[in-house]
């Protein structure tokens, strides 16, 4: 009887310490959450890594947009022509605007650099602008999609006279205010005389409606987060007939055991 007590004892603290285990996984991913958007709650958008169109309009953003500053090159076009549906003719003519050292055009088998050299952008910027090929990974799909719509107005931030909620001082420009248009933060009181981020006033109107500006970083979006994960659609792919394959053999053993026990008493 009182080992029947104490077993059941000692099983009911497991289960306690396995509830304040889960609780503080909890609180550690909202809190990191929230630091990761620098206190601003993240949008997530709805990309789609197998949707070829969304990825070539991805990409087109990306080298028009970013790869004047930015490089990414854990990527090849290459590869980016075969898993985004394009030709190797068709990449050269229209994502490849770089040259190599020797000052020829970029081949369609190399890697996706910027020519932005280090130095440079750490004389404009302040800092080397980073390597964009895994941030998908190492930010995630609703920090990059906020944070390119998040910036805003800032006259106090100097040359670049811009900043941003989700990562404060930030020292890129905001290479899409011709698109998005330029705006203002809006703040409100949280009931205690705190100031607390309330959204966007629009200043300046840009080239596209919010609908179309929010489709395109959508898609930019997608496009850095194929890159950070060439190989996600193939694995998915061979995982799925990995699980018919198991399935089908679950069935075949099933079978078999019914078989090899059939005369046992």
């Amino acid at each position: 009887m009182i080992l029947l007590m104490r077993n059941s004892f000692v099983k009911y603290k497991l289960h306690l310490a396995a509830a304040a285990v889960v609780v503080s996984i909890a609180c550690c991913l909202v809190s990191t959450a929230m630091a990761a958007g620098g206190g601003v709650a993240l949008e997530t958008p709805r990309i789609d890594t197998g949707n070829q169109k969304s990825l070539q309009r991805g990409a087109r953003t990306f080298v028009n947009y970013c790869m004047g500053c930015h490089t990414a090159d854990y990527q090849r076009y290459s590869r980016l022509a075969k898993d985004l549906g394009l030709s190797e003719e068709d990449v050269s003519n229209n994502l490849i605007f770089t040259t190599d050292r020797a000052g020829e055009r970029t081949k369609v088998g190399s890697l996706m650099e910027s020519t932005m050299s280090t130095e440079y952008g750490r004389q404009a910027f302040g800092v080397v602008p980073p390597n964009l090929a895994l941030t998908a990974r190492s930010r995630g799909e609703d920090w990059i999609y906020t944070y390119m719509k998040s910036f805003y107005l800032d006259p106090e931030r100097g040359g670049i006279g811009v900043n941003n909620t989700v990562y404060p001082g930030a020292a890129m420009p905001h290479v899409l205010w011709e698109q998005q248009g330029w705006q203002t933060p809006r703040y409100k009181d949280d009931g205690n005389g705190v100031a607390v981020f309330d959204g966007f006033d629009v200043v300046t109107e840009g080239t596209m409606s919010e609908r179309e500006y929010d489709a395109m970083i959508t898609d930019l979006t997608a496009f850095m987060s194929y890159m950070a994960d060439p190989i996600k659609q193939t694995r998915h792919r061979i995982g799925m007939f990995v699980m018919l394959f198991l399935f089908v053999l679950t069935i075949i053993a099933y079978f078999l055991k019914k078989e090899y026990w059939k005369d046992v008493v």
